[in-house]
Protein backbone atom coordinates (compact mmCIF):
# COMPACT_ATOMS: atom_id res chain seq x y z
CA UNK A 1 0.00 0.00 0.00
CA UNK A 2 1.41 3.49 -0.96
CA UNK A 3 1.70 5.82 1.92
CA UNK A 4 0.68 9.54 1.67
CA UNK A 5 2.42 12.72 0.34
CA UNK A 6 1.31 14.98 3.00
CA UNK A 7 3.85 18.01 3.48
CA UNK A 8 6.68 17.80 6.41
CA UNK A 9 4.93 18.82 9.25
CA UNK A 10 6.70 21.80 11.63
CA UNK A 11 6.10 22.89 15.10
CA UNK A 12 2.68 25.17 15.56
CA UNK A 13 3.17 28.65 14.96
CA UNK A 14 2.68 31.51 17.56
CA UNK A 15 0.01 33.85 17.16
CA UNK A 16 2.44 36.35 15.79
CA UNK A 17 3.75 34.29 13.14
CA UNK A 18 0.80 33.43 10.94
CA UNK A 19 0.88 34.70 7.77
CA UNK A 20 -2.30 35.73 6.01
CA UNK A 21 -3.56 32.58 4.32
CA UNK A 22 -3.45 30.77 7.85
CA UNK A 23 -5.30 33.80 9.15
CA UNK A 24 -8.22 33.52 5.93
CA UNK A 25 -8.08 29.29 6.44
CA UNK A 26 -9.09 29.58 9.91
CA UNK A 27 -11.86 31.70 9.69
CA UNK A 28 -12.69 30.07 7.28
CA UNK A 29 -12.81 26.46 9.43
CA UNK A 30 -14.22 28.24 12.47
CA UNK A 31 -16.92 29.76 10.37
CA UNK A 32 -17.87 27.00 8.43
CA UNK A 33 -17.98 28.91 5.24
CA UNK A 34 -17.07 27.21 1.82
CA UNK A 35 -13.64 28.17 -0.41
CA UNK A 36 -16.40 28.89 -3.68
CA UNK A 37 -17.24 31.96 -2.01
CA UNK A 38 -13.44 33.27 -1.94
CA UNK A 39 -12.41 35.47 -4.29
CA UNK A 40 -8.92 35.42 -3.56
CA UNK A 41 -6.04 32.70 -2.53
CA UNK A 42 -2.97 33.63 -0.50
CA UNK A 43 0.15 31.61 -2.02
CA UNK A 44 3.18 33.63 -2.45
CA UNK A 45 5.30 31.23 -4.44
CA UNK A 46 5.49 27.63 -5.79
CA UNK A 47 6.47 26.25 -2.43
CA UNK A 48 3.44 27.13 -0.89
CA UNK A 49 1.40 25.71 -4.12
CA UNK A 50 3.40 22.47 -3.32
CA UNK A 51 2.64 22.00 -0.39
CA UNK A 52 -1.14 22.05 -0.48
CA UNK A 53 -0.66 20.20 -3.51
CA UNK A 54 0.50 17.72 -1.46
CA UNK A 55 -2.02 18.14 1.31
CA UNK A 56 -5.02 17.33 -1.00
CA UNK A 57 -2.91 14.32 -1.96
CA UNK A 58 -1.19 15.41 -5.78
CA UNK A 59 1.95 14.55 -5.34
CA UNK A 60 3.91 17.99 -7.48
CA UNK A 61 6.72 15.44 -8.68
CA UNK A 62 4.24 13.09 -10.19
CA UNK A 63 3.94 13.72 -14.23
CA UNK A 64 0.80 11.53 -13.86
CA UNK A 65 -1.15 13.64 -11.05
CA UNK A 66 0.26 16.72 -12.61
CA UNK A 67 -1.82 15.90 -15.34
CA UNK A 68 -4.89 15.33 -13.90
CA UNK A 69 -3.94 18.63 -12.67
CA UNK A 70 -3.90 19.45 -16.49
CA UNK A 71 -7.35 17.20 -17.19
CA UNK A 72 -9.35 18.88 -14.20
CA UNK A 73 -8.62 22.24 -16.02
CA UNK A 74 -9.46 21.27 -19.41
CA UNK A 75 -12.79 19.48 -18.11
CA UNK A 76 -13.52 23.31 -15.91
CA UNK A 77 -12.89 25.31 -18.69
CA UNK A 78 -15.31 23.14 -20.99
CA UNK A 79 -17.92 23.47 -17.73
CA UNK A 80 -17.64 27.16 -17.97
CA UNK A 81 -18.27 27.57 -21.98
CA UNK A 82 -21.05 24.97 -21.54
CA UNK A 83 -22.91 26.57 -19.18
CA UNK A 84 -22.19 30.29 -19.15
CA UNK A 85 -21.05 30.29 -22.66
CA UNK A 86 -17.18 31.90 -21.50
CA UNK A 87 -14.26 32.08 -23.79
CA UNK A 88 -11.11 31.97 -21.52
CA UNK A 89 -8.27 34.01 -22.70
CA UNK A 90 -5.42 31.00 -23.96
CA UNK A 91 -3.38 32.10 -21.05
CA UNK A 92 -5.64 30.77 -18.05
CA UNK A 93 -7.24 27.85 -20.34
CA UNK A 94 -4.44 25.97 -21.60
CA UNK A 95 -0.97 28.09 -21.99
CA UNK A 96 -0.37 28.46 -18.01
CA UNK A 97 0.91 25.42 -16.46
CA UNK A 98 -2.01 24.56 -14.01
CA UNK A 99 -0.18 24.73 -11.19
CA UNK A 100 0.53 28.02 -11.63
CA UNK A 101 -3.22 28.74 -11.37
CA UNK A 102 -2.84 29.17 -7.59
CA UNK A 103 -0.42 32.46 -7.81
CA UNK A 104 -2.42 33.73 -10.48
CA UNK A 105 -5.41 33.63 -8.69
CA UNK A 106 -3.34 35.31 -5.63
CA UNK A 107 -2.04 38.19 -7.59
CA UNK A 108 -3.98 41.36 -8.66
CA UNK A 109 -3.47 40.76 -12.16
CA UNK A 110 -5.72 40.89 -14.76
CA UNK A 111 -6.50 37.50 -15.20
CA UNK A 112 -6.91 36.66 -11.20
CA UNK A 113 -10.56 37.01 -11.28
CA UNK A 114 -10.69 33.95 -13.90
CA UNK A 115 -8.21 31.61 -12.44
CA UNK A 116 -10.13 31.82 -9.15
CA UNK A 117 -13.44 30.69 -10.89
CA UNK A 118 -11.60 27.84 -13.05
CA UNK A 119 -10.01 26.59 -9.78
CA UNK A 120 -13.35 26.62 -8.30
CA UNK A 121 -14.37 24.24 -10.57
CA UNK A 122 -11.92 22.04 -10.92
CA UNK A 123 -12.00 21.86 -7.05
CA UNK A 124 -15.64 20.50 -7.42
CA UNK A 125 -15.03 18.23 -10.39
CA UNK A 126 -11.86 16.81 -8.02
CA UNK A 127 -14.17 16.08 -5.41
CA UNK A 128 -17.25 14.89 -7.52
CA UNK A 129 -14.69 12.38 -9.20
CA UNK A 130 -13.47 11.16 -5.75
CA UNK A 131 -16.59 10.83 -4.18
CA UNK A 132 -17.44 8.53 -7.60
CA UNK A 133 -14.32 6.20 -7.21
CA UNK A 134 -15.37 5.38 -3.64
CA UNK A 135 -18.34 4.45 -4.36
CA UNK A 136 -16.97 2.43 -7.56
CA UNK A 137 -14.71 0.40 -5.19
CA UNK A 138 -15.51 -3.14 -2.96
CA UNK A 139 -13.88 -1.27 0.48
CA UNK A 140 -15.40 -1.46 3.65
CA UNK A 141 -15.62 1.19 6.10
CA UNK A 142 -13.57 -1.07 8.37
CA UNK A 143 -10.45 -0.64 5.77
CA UNK A 144 -11.20 3.13 5.06
CA UNK A 145 -11.68 4.38 8.74
CA UNK A 146 -8.45 2.17 9.47
CA UNK A 147 -6.53 4.52 6.84
CA UNK A 148 -7.83 7.66 7.89
CA UNK A 149 -7.00 6.77 11.33
CA UNK A 150 -3.25 5.77 10.61
CA UNK A 151 -2.91 8.94 8.29
CA UNK A 152 -4.24 11.42 11.24
CA UNK A 153 -2.08 9.17 13.75
CA UNK A 154 1.21 9.52 11.74
CA UNK A 155 0.59 13.42 11.77
CA UNK A 156 -0.04 13.74 15.43
CA UNK A 157 2.85 11.91 16.19
CA UNK A 158 5.34 13.73 13.95
CA UNK A 159 3.23 17.11 15.42
CA UNK A 160 4.31 15.31 19.12
CA UNK A 161 7.87 15.14 17.94
CA UNK A 162 8.43 19.04 16.59
CA UNK A 163 6.98 19.74 19.80
CA UNK A 164 3.48 20.75 19.43
CA UNK A 165 1.34 20.89 22.64
CA UNK A 166 -1.16 18.38 22.61
CA UNK A 167 -2.12 17.22 26.13
CA UNK A 168 -4.55 14.29 25.09
CA UNK A 169 -5.62 12.83 21.67
CA UNK A 170 -8.10 10.07 20.95
CA UNK A 171 -10.05 8.76 18.25
CA UNK A 172 -13.08 6.87 18.10
CA UNK A 173 -16.05 5.83 15.99
CA UNK A 174 -19.99 5.87 16.34
CA UNK A 175 -21.22 2.48 17.08
CA UNK A 176 -24.17 1.34 15.18
CA UNK A 177 -26.73 1.23 17.84
CA UNK A 178 -25.12 5.32 18.56
CA UNK A 179 -25.95 5.86 14.50
CA UNK A 180 -29.39 4.57 15.36
CA UNK A 181 -30.04 6.98 17.93
CA UNK A 182 -28.91 9.75 16.49
CA UNK A 183 -31.02 9.29 13.42
CA UNK A 184 -33.96 8.59 15.39
CA UNK A 185 -33.41 12.23 17.68
CA UNK A 186 -32.42 14.31 14.47
CA UNK A 187 -35.19 15.60 12.19
CA UNK A 188 -33.15 14.56 9.24
CA UNK A 189 -32.99 10.51 9.04
CA UNK A 190 -30.76 10.49 6.62
CA UNK A 191 -27.62 8.19 7.12
CA UNK A 192 -25.54 10.39 4.79
CA UNK A 193 -25.85 13.06 7.72
CA UNK A 194 -24.08 11.71 10.13
CA UNK A 195 -20.69 13.38 9.68
CA UNK A 196 -18.84 11.97 13.19
CA UNK A 197 -19.07 8.34 12.34
CA UNK A 198 -15.15 8.79 12.85
CA UNK A 199 -13.52 11.11 15.24
CA UNK A 200 -10.63 12.26 16.41
CA UNK A 201 -10.18 14.59 19.75
CA UNK A 202 -7.00 17.00 20.40
CA UNK A 203 -6.84 18.39 23.86
CA UNK A 204 -3.97 21.42 24.32
CA UNK A 205 -2.98 22.65 27.35
CA UNK A 206 -4.06 26.22 26.72
CA UNK A 207 -6.24 27.78 25.40
CA UNK A 208 -3.91 30.00 24.01
CA UNK A 209 -2.52 26.79 21.64
CA UNK A 210 -5.86 26.75 20.32
CA UNK A 211 -5.33 28.66 17.18
CA UNK A 212 -1.68 27.50 16.85
CA UNK A 213 -3.22 23.56 16.57
CA UNK A 214 -5.55 24.59 13.79
CA UNK A 215 -3.35 26.35 12.07
CA UNK A 216 -1.40 23.44 12.18
CA UNK A 217 -3.36 20.93 11.34
CA UNK A 218 -4.43 23.22 8.40
CA UNK A 219 -0.77 23.18 7.21
CA UNK A 220 -0.23 19.33 7.82
CA UNK A 221 -3.33 17.54 7.26
CA UNK A 222 -6.77 18.80 6.85
CA UNK A 223 -6.72 21.15 3.44
CA UNK A 224 -9.06 24.12 4.42
CA UNK A 225 -10.81 23.72 0.98
CA UNK A 226 -12.50 20.35 1.94
CA UNK A 227 -13.85 22.23 5.22
CA UNK A 228 -17.67 20.76 5.29
CA UNK A 229 -19.26 24.32 5.09
CA UNK A 230 -22.04 24.33 8.10
CA UNK A 231 -20.93 22.34 10.05
CA UNK A 232 -18.30 24.20 12.13
CA UNK A 233 -18.52 25.33 15.58
CA UNK A 234 -16.69 27.54 17.30
CA UNK A 235 -17.36 28.48 21.32
CA UNK A 236 -13.84 28.94 22.58
CA UNK A 237 -12.25 31.30 20.22
CA UNK A 238 -13.10 35.17 19.68
CA UNK A 239 -12.55 35.58 16.06
CA UNK A 240 -12.40 39.56 15.88
CA UNK A 241 -9.80 39.51 19.21
CA UNK A 242 -7.29 36.85 18.39
CA UNK A 243 -7.29 36.97 14.60
CA UNK A 244 -7.80 40.45 13.66
CA UNK A 245 -10.81 40.44 11.66
CA UNK A 246 -13.05 43.20 10.70
CA UNK A 247 -15.83 41.19 9.93
CA UNK A 248 -19.15 41.65 12.25
CA UNK A 249 -19.73 37.83 12.83
CA UNK A 250 -18.77 36.15 16.09
CA UNK A 251 -18.49 32.83 17.13
CA UNK A 252 -21.60 31.00 18.32
CA UNK A 253 -22.49 30.60 21.55
CA UNK A 254 -25.55 27.95 21.03
CA UNK A 255 -24.63 24.57 21.98
CA UNK A 256 -23.18 22.77 19.16
CA UNK A 257 -26.40 20.15 19.44
CA UNK A 258 -29.81 20.62 21.07
CA UNK A 259 -28.42 17.64 23.51
CA UNK A 260 -25.85 19.01 24.41
CA UNK A 261 -25.40 20.78 28.21
CA UNK A 262 -25.57 24.53 28.40
CA UNK A 263 -22.11 25.05 29.66
CA UNK A 264 -20.35 22.83 26.89
CA UNK A 265 -17.49 24.41 24.93
CA UNK A 266 -15.88 23.42 21.93
CA UNK A 267 -14.13 23.61 18.60
CA UNK A 268 -15.88 21.43 16.93
CA UNK A 269 -15.37 21.25 12.59
CA UNK A 270 -15.75 18.17 9.61
CA UNK A 271 -13.38 17.41 6.81
CA UNK A 272 -13.70 15.94 3.84
CA UNK A 273 -10.33 14.09 3.89
CA UNK A 274 -8.57 13.25 0.80
CA UNK A 275 -7.19 10.01 1.31
CA UNK A 276 -5.11 7.99 -1.89
CA UNK A 277 -6.66 4.86 -3.77
CA UNK A 278 -3.14 3.15 -3.20
CA UNK A 279 -4.18 2.91 0.05
CA UNK A 280 -6.88 0.83 -0.31
CA UNK A 281 -6.51 -1.55 -3.46
CA UNK A 282 -2.97 -2.93 -4.88
CA UNK A 283 -2.08 -0.76 -7.80
CA UNK A 284 -2.59 -3.78 -10.13
CA UNK A 285 -6.44 -3.35 -9.35
CA UNK A 286 -7.05 0.50 -9.66
CA UNK A 287 -8.61 0.94 -12.76
CA UNK A 288 -6.60 3.92 -15.01
CA UNK A 289 -9.68 5.96 -15.38
CA UNK A 290 -10.29 6.02 -11.55
CA UNK A 291 -9.67 9.51 -9.67
CA UNK A 292 -6.75 8.54 -7.62
CA UNK A 293 -8.05 10.07 -4.52
CA UNK A 294 -11.37 9.28 -2.22
CA UNK A 295 -13.21 11.66 -0.11
CA UNK A 296 -13.78 10.41 4.04
CA UNK A 297 -16.13 12.26 6.31
CA UNK A 298 -14.34 13.21 9.55
CA UNK A 299 -14.96 14.96 12.21
CA UNK A 300 -12.34 17.15 14.26
CA UNK A 301 -12.52 18.32 17.78
CA UNK A 302 -10.07 20.95 19.57
CA UNK A 303 -10.50 22.23 23.17
CA UNK A 304 -7.95 23.57 25.80
CA UNK A 305 -7.50 21.31 29.18
CA UNK A 306 -9.68 23.09 31.43
CA UNK A 307 -12.34 23.27 29.06
CA UNK A 308 -12.43 19.64 28.51
CA UNK A 309 -12.73 18.57 32.18
CA UNK A 310 -15.51 21.05 32.45
CA UNK A 311 -17.28 19.77 29.35
CA UNK A 312 -17.12 16.14 31.66
CA UNK A 313 -18.82 17.21 34.57
CA UNK A 314 -22.55 17.83 35.41
CA UNK A 315 -24.41 19.06 33.06
CA UNK A 316 -22.72 19.28 30.18
CA UNK A 317 -21.12 15.59 30.90
CA UNK A 318 -21.22 12.69 27.88
CA UNK A 319 -23.92 10.77 30.01
CA UNK A 320 -26.18 14.04 30.76
CA UNK A 321 -25.93 14.30 26.90
CA UNK A 322 -26.65 10.31 26.27
CA UNK A 323 -29.87 10.53 28.33
CA UNK A 324 -31.26 13.81 27.00
CA UNK A 325 -30.93 12.24 23.42
CA UNK A 326 -32.25 9.17 24.66
CA UNK A 327 -35.65 11.27 26.15
CA UNK A 328 -35.69 12.44 22.84
CA UNK A 329 -35.67 9.20 20.98
CA UNK A 330 -38.17 7.57 23.69
CA UNK A 331 -40.23 10.63 23.17
CA UNK A 332 -40.66 10.29 19.06
CA UNK A 333 -41.16 6.26 19.18
CA UNK A 334 -43.60 6.33 21.38
CA UNK A 335 -45.44 9.76 21.25
CA UNK A 336 -47.91 8.77 24.21
CA UNK A 337 -46.08 10.07 27.54
CA UNK A 338 -48.06 7.52 29.87
CA UNK A 339 -45.74 5.08 27.90
CA UNK A 340 -42.64 6.90 28.28
CA UNK A 341 -43.02 7.16 32.27
CA UNK A 342 -44.21 3.46 32.22
CA UNK A 343 -41.14 2.58 30.46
Amino acid sequence: MATTVLPRVHRPPAENELTPADTQQVRLLLRGDSVIDWHRLTFEDHSEVDRFLRLNEFDPESDEEIGRLEELRGDAVDYLGRAFNMTLSDEIAEELPARDLFLVASSTGPHQKLACVVLKVMHILHHIAGRAALLKMSVSDEVIFREIELKVMQVVEQLRAAGAPIAEFEWSRKPLDSQITKLLAKRSTLAASIYDKLRFRLIVPSDNDLVPMLVTLIRSLVPFNYIVPGESVNQLIDLRRTLSSTNPRVPTAMPYNEFSGPEYRIVNFVADLPLRVERLLPRAEIPPELCHVVFVLTEFQICDKATALRNESGASSHEAYKQRQHDRVRERLFREEDIVKDD
